[in-house]
């Protein structure tokens, strides 16, 4: 039960000295409720729901300051987290949201209505206006619907909304998007999921190059060295999860990708030497002693 005891932990550390009973008494409905619809058999929920209590307390000897990350932008599953409902464990109490900035998303939206639907509901439950939309295609692939995406993104834009829109790594429907009024544009690496890396790099690359807007390669980054190749090709910023959350040490995976996007950064500034089908000595070859 890492990914339910990881957030957990987070929100102890949070929430400052222990009280193990009083601690258990706020959260163990919420846990209960996820393990219920993971596992969709009660029979050892108790047990789970208490192991996972004692993972995420023996978890914060080992967890490291979260700001060491410097993640700035939290993406939400709008159908999946509690935002408004103050009886019952909300996000709020996780993730600091004067500390992040909220991303609300249309995670599990396979129609344009429904993407609206759920973006709608969001600002009127937080006031945003910056939102993710993602309108995807049928599992196993759930690949980017465009037509649906198209659909839903000139709904939004109309009505007010800023709109970052996950697509395919296509170059002509990346800048379409773009000319329907996305602010950003989150091309795919590879399926969500999947930590397969970026695929298609060099579509990646003239998507980059004719783009007006910031683009974050989004899904498919499975390790740092993904994260490090989608900045080096121009990438404004990288947006991942999974790569974190099923990593053996997610905080330390965590601080790896920090590394790895500061470092790509770095290099696509500092611009890659050419390269070349021969050997070329690095040292010269004037001046030897012979």
């Amino acid at each position: 039960m890492v990914s339910i005891a990881r957030p957990l932990a987070l929100g102890l550390t949070a929430e400052g000295a222990l009280d193990f009973e009083a601690l258990y008494a706020k959260h163990a409905r919420y846990i209960a409720g996820v393990v219920h619809r993971l596992m969709g058999d009660d029979g050892e929920l108790d047990d789970i729901v208490q192991e996972t209590f004692v993972d995420a307390i023996e978890g914060l000897k080992r967890l490291v300051d979260p700001s060491a990350t410097r993640a700035w932008l939290v993406t939400v599953a709008v159908r999946r987290v509690n935002l408004s409902d103050p009886k019952a464990p909300m996000l709020q109490d996780y993730v600091d949201p004067k500390r992040y900035t909220y991303l609300p998303n249309t995670a599990g939206c396979h129609t344009a209505n429904d993407a609206v639907r759920t973006l709608r509901l969001a600002r009127e439950a937080g006031g945003w206006n910056l939102v993710k939309l993602e309108v995807l295609g049928p599992p196993p692939h759930l690949y980017p619907d465009m037509r649906a995406t198209h659909e839903a993104l000139d709904v939004l834009v109309a009505d007010g909304f800023e709109v970052m829109v996950y697509c395919a790594d296509d170059p002509i429907a990346a800048k379409r998007l773009e000319e329907a009024g996305a602010v950003a544009i989150m091309p795919l690496g590879a399926p969500i999921g999947s930590g397969l890396g970026i695929q298609n790099p060099a579509m990646l690359s003239m998507l980059i190059e004719q783009a007006g807007v910031p683009v974050l390669v989004d899904a498919g980054v499975g390790t740092a060295s993904d994260a490090a190749i989608g900045m080096e090709l121009g990438c404004d910023a990288v947006l991942l999860n999974s790569a974190i959350a099923h990593a053996r040490d997610p905080v330390l995976m965590a601080r790896a990708m920090r590394a790895a996007v500061e470092a790509g950064r770095l290099s696509h500034l500092a611009g890659r030497m050419p390269r070349r089908m021969g050997a070329d000595p690095s040292s010269p070859l004037a001046g030897l002693i012979r």
